[in-house]
């Protein structure tokens, strides 16, 4: 499995959704790339922030949130409008 293909199936692994010769591929990758150990790490601290940003409308972003995150939904909210 390249970087490439990591990327294209990284929803289907997290969702539980890949074969188990997909999901043992996609694992093999992780223990021979720390990019994608990385880039999978930061992917999924991202979806956190990303839904604890919408579980209170009026709740104060939190401080560990990145201004690039809130601003991204900001522009997202005012496009839905």
């Amino acid at each position: 499995m390249t970087c490439r293909e990591f990327i294209d199936f990284l929803l289907e692994y997290l969702s539980g959704e890949l074969s188990a010769n997909e999901r043992t591929e996609f694992e093999l990758h992780l223990l021979e790339c720390p990019d994608c150990v990385s880039y999978l790490r930061s992917y999924k601290e991202t979806r956190q922030l990303g839904k604890a940003a919408f579980a209170d409308p009026e709740a104060p972003v939190p401080d560990d949130v990145p201004e690039e995150l809130v601003q991204a939904i900001l522009v997202s909210r005012r496009q839905e409008a």
